[in-house]
């Protein structure tokens, strides 16, 4: 089977082999001119889902905020490494099992729906719509091009301004409020673009 017909496959793959490297190489990056923008459209004290947490840097910064937090990710060795680093439970979950409803102020996607396929990525946006409360906010981040690809042992789905319209066409129920471009945080891959997208949910 290929990448693309499976690309949750390989990925997981990826993220339990590399796991440690991942956490190591994320985890202390500055993430505070991202968090901003998509803090200051939440009620104070609200409710965040961290969509895909990873290392679970980012549940821990917002929980420190004072924001209620619930994470998870589809890894078993990030969810491991997340609990122990938030010392709350994360949800060993992937976007397509994903069932709330009308529960959260904002959801954090912070690089991690991009390993959707694009043909399944209008029905994980549309899971995570059904997670938001009405007028809540999602925030997510794709690297900046256009198609699917493999990186490295992990899949990727590319997104730019007019590849994305593109896909909100299907998904009435969201509205951009804000595109913007930013090089890679990380050291040393500053010549990386990555696409971030502010979203809200209609009521």
């Amino acid at each position: 089977m290929t990448q693309i017909d499976d690309p949750k496959l390989t990925t997981i793959e990826y993220y339990q082999t590399n796991a440690k490297k991942f956490v190591n190489g994320t985890i202390n990056v500055d993430m505070s001119e991202l968090y901003r923008p998509f803090l200051d459209l939440l009620p104070a004290t609200g409710t965040i889902l961290d969509a895909g947490c990873g290392s679970g840097r980012d549940t821990k910064f917002f929980s420190s905020q004072g924001f209620k937090v619930v994470a998870f990710d589809n890894s078993p060795e990030l969810v491991k490494y997340a609990s122990e680093y938030t010392g709350q439970d994360v949800l060993l979950l992937s976007f397509e099992e994903i069932n709330f409803k009308n529960k959260f102020d904002g959801i954090w996607a912070c690089a991690s729906i991009l390993h959707v396929s694009q043909n399944k990525m209008g029905l994980v946006l549309s899971k995570l719509g059904a997670s938001l409360k009405p007028d809540g906010i999602l925030y997510t981040s794709y690297k900046y091009g256009e198609g699917e690809l493999t990186r490295k042992g992990r899949f990727f789905s590319d997104y730019t301004e007019n590849s994305f319209d593109l896909l909100l066409k299907r998904l009435p129920e969201f509205k951009v409020i804000r595109y913007w471009k930013t090089a890679d945080l990380r050291a040393g891959r500053s010549n990386e673009e990555w696409l971030n997208i502010l979203i809200r949910k209609s009521d």
